[in-house]
């Protein structure tokens, strides 16, 4: 059983999808998204085994999105696009394949047969860096807002979730650490916490070991032992 999530911010185009695939055995819509930050919790919280993606979205395009996502959690990703060009470039970035609005059936049903021999037991995993990230979705204060990477000073995590701090506004973001230190150039430097090197001012020693990064904010971020080797020789600190 192929379990389906549609991501589309047109409902036409997920009811007309979810339509065509009703026709179809073995196969289970888990979830429908309007937008990649619905997107991104759903798929790391249901686990589908392909996504029907829309590379045009607003904010955070198809393209954009996959690179958001935990890269040990990426399912499939079918993309689909009423532009040849977007098909292209989907097709080049190594997709498991697309297809052309208006879909048609015929050719879904190529899709979804390779889905079948492939997935499971094969794992499928796409490339993960289909686009870079220029930005963190994240949510705070009942709103949903994007926060670019050079405004970040750093991210800590807690029970509470993965916070995005900067030197404007604060917000909680469902991308996953890894993915973060995967996808971005912040460094590690303390299991709960990465920074922004472009917003290190200097690196305080503490008596036991560790080390304390001050931020051009006036921060001060915990550097554990175990990490702080390493971050200096990032910073091509002697």
């Amino acid at each position: 059983m192929l379990r389906v999530m549609i991501v589309d911010d047109e409902l036409p185009a997920r009811e007309e999808l979810r339509s065509i695939l009703a026709d179809y055995d073995g196969l289970e819509i888990i979830g429908e998204c309007s937008n990649a930050l619905e997107a991104i919790p759903a798929i790391h919280k249901l686990h589908p085994d392909v996504v029907f993606l829309d590379i045009q979205m607003p904010r955070i395009s198809g393209l954009e999105m996959v690179s958001m996502l935990d890269p040990e959690q990426i399912p499939a990703i079918v993309f689909v696009t009423a532009y040849d060009e977007f098909a292209l470039k989907a097709f080049e970035e190594n997709a498991f394949d697309y297809l052309l609005k208006p879909i048609e059936p015929a050719r879904l049903e190529k899709t979804l047969h390779r889905l079948r021999k492939e997935l499971p037991p094969q794992s499928y995993q796409p490339l993960t860096e289909l686009a870079p990230l220029r930005s963190i979705p994240c949510c705070g204060h009942n709103r949903i807002f994007l926060v670019p990477l050079t405004e970040v000073e750093y991210i800590h995590s807690d029970l509470a979730g993965v916070h995005v701090c900067s030197a404007k506004q604060a917000g909680v973001t469902q991308l996953t650490m890894r993915t973060l230190e995967e996808k971005t150039p912040f460094l590690r430097c303390h299991r709960q916490y990465m920074i922004n090197p472009d917003q290190v001012a200097e690196i305080q020693l503490l008596e036991n070991g560790s080390a304390e990064v001050i931020t051009r904010a006036q921060q001060r971020i915990p550097v554990s032992r175990r990490y702080l080797k390493p971050l200096k020789q990032s910073l091509n600190i002697p």
